[in-house]
């Protein structure tokens, strides 16, 4: 292995650390949605994976095509900034649709107290909310899916330009090299981030805010894909 190589890949995995943990819209969705929709921590291991492998893998694609049809890396990255556009408002799109739902769930669900009178004459109090079971069980299927195709749209910028190297050499197994240790070091980073968030926001007692978090969760996706446009 060259020493050019060697260099690269350290570069690669620097990138991908910093990239990813510089931009909140990599971990924060999954952070709020595992809580919001008590997803376990298997559930929500797998769904981030699976998201990081869709915004790595899609960006490997388009720089593959573009090295195999001889594009120049201007009009990659054009390319890959229009993508950004889609991915940033779906983003919105979704966070909005998801804060609605939250926050009319929240309010219906608003907890009110029943009384009843026992045979002996002990008074009984409880307090308890309804809520659509009907949207709970058609939601909680979709949301990974829906995140993952936004991840899928969403380009891995840096990628592509630390591809170009190898690439101009003709060196496959370079390309695979350093395409292998962007993807560990980004998908890893993503992960780390959101189970320690996960963890500690667990170990949290939200009381009459429980209510709320379908809507927290909806605006931080909101707020992601915002910031994604805004260039932040």
């Amino acid at each position: 292995m060259s020493n050019e190589l060697v260099l690269l890949a350290g570069t690669a995995a620097t990138i991908g650390f910093f990239h990813t943990l510089l931009g909140p819209d990599h971990y924060l969705p999954f952070i709020f949605m595992a809580k919001a929709r008590k997803w376990t921590m298997f559930k929500t291991i797998w769904v981030t994976i699976l998201c990081g492998i869709g915004h790595v893998g899609s960006s490997v694609v388009l720089g593959l095509v573009g090295v195999a049809f001889g594009l120049a890396l201007g009009k990659l990255e054009m390319f890959e900034g229009v993508r950004g556009n889609i991915a940033a408002w779906a983003f919105v799109l979704f966070g909005l649709v998801y804060f609605i739902w939250g926050l009319r769930r929240a309010i219906l669900n608003k907890p009110h107290k029943h009384s009843h009178i026992h045979n002996n004459g002990t008074v009984h109090v409880h307090e308890h909310g309804h809520h659509s079971e009907h949207d709970h069980v058609h939601k909680k299927n979709i949301t990974p899916w829906i995140l993952f195709t936004i991840f899928v749209l969403g380009p891995c910028e840096p990628l592509i330009p630390i591809l170009m190297y190898p690439a101009a050499e003709h060196s496959t197994s370079g390309m695979v090299f350093i395409t292998v240790i962007f993807a560990i070091v980004t998908i890893a980073t993503m992960l780390g981030v959101v189970l320690v968030a996960v963890y500690g926001i667990n170990l949290m007692r939200f009381g009459k805010l429980e209510r709320w978090t379908h809507a927290l969760a909806g605006a931080i996706v909101l707020l992601s894909g915002i910031a994604i446009l805004m260039g932040l």
